[in-house]
């Protein structure tokens, strides 16, 4: 499209010949409503307006750590010089953007410094003839412990945790407790009452107790009741027993009472003839000849 076109179009559609042109060129950005296709030459930007951390480094011993980590270098046999020219090259960009945090790092450069520098001489035996220390062994310790503790806050950090990995699962409930009553028909309550009748038929006991009867007293009683008659039919003797509702061991008792007296002959039994009625009554006691 010619610009003598295009001016026409915008004449006619009642646009600008900046729209048109901006339709033609992608704006790099708008100030104040208007496109912008080329950055400002009289543009400012401040040095510190951005800045980019590759790595970031909790302290003086995490950066020494990684140092030494990253180069595969033996903790045991740290190459001082090597290490300290490192160390004091990442300090040296520290202290340019942060003074204060340099500070910490500033103290440890002052170790490597010193390690560094006690390397260098010569190696003195102590009185008692044995070797010094390594210079290096505190700073070594100071590493393996560090590293410890590092790797074992990255074993907790690797845990799930709540907020972070995975959340609370949260649910209300409302429940309404309806209490349900059984449900029992006449049926089962002719059911239960029949077991336990027969639960108390299989525990059914028989006590047999010991009723005390004396002969005597029967012997009393028969001799009472002869005395007021001439004789007494046999079956007639135990009626009053067995009406009175005694039972089978009284009657026995009383059986016993008439032969007992029978015996000591203070009672007769008498029979006419076979098959005749058995009569009882009193014996005629004979004293000197005579008939009582």
């Amino acid at each position: 499209m010619s610009e003598t076109t295009a001016e026409g179009l915008a004449c006619s559609s009642g646009a600008t010949a900046q729209d048109i042109h901006e339709v033609d060129n992608v704006a790099l950005a708008r100030l104040y409503g208007e496109p912008l296709f080329a950055i400002p030459q009289d543009l400012y930007i401040p040095p510190d307006a951005l800045e980019v951390f590759l790595e970031a480094f909790e302290g003086p011993l995490d950066l020494l750590l990684y140092l030494i980590r990253k180069q595969n270098f033996n903790v045991l046999d740290i190459p001082m010089a090597q290490v300290t020219g490192q160390y004091l090259a990442y300090v040296d960009e520290i202290r340019r953007t942060n003074l204060e945090l340099a500070g910490e790092y500033l103290l440890m450069a002052a170790l490597l410094i010193e390690i560094k520098s006690r390397m260098l001489l010569p190696v003195k035996k102590t009185d008692s003839g044995e070797e010094v220390e390594d210079p290096r062994a505190e700073l070594v310790r100071r590493l393996l412990e560090y590293e410890k503790m590092k790797l074992a806050a990255q074993r907790l950090d690797s845990l799930p945790q709540l907020g972070r990995d995975f959340k609370r699962a949260q649910a209300h409930l409302d429940l309404h407790v309806e209490q349900l009553l059984p449900d029992v028909s006449p049926d089962d309550l002719r059911d239960a009452w029949r077991e336990i009748i027969r639960r108390a038929q299989l525990n059914r006991s028989h006590t047999i107790t010991r009723e005390q009867l004396s002969v005597r007293d029967h012997m009393s009683q028969i001799l009472r009741r002869l005395s007021h008659v001439q004789f007494l039919e046999f079956g007639e003797l135990f009626s009053e027993r067995v009406s009175e509702g005694d039972t089978v061991a009284i009657i026995v008792v009383h059986f016993l009472a008439m032969l007992e007296l029978a015996k000591e002959s203070l009672l007769e039994v008498t029979q006419a003839e076979p098959y005749a009625p058995i009569y009882v009554r009193l014996a005629f006691i004979r004293i000197t000849g005579d008939t009582v």
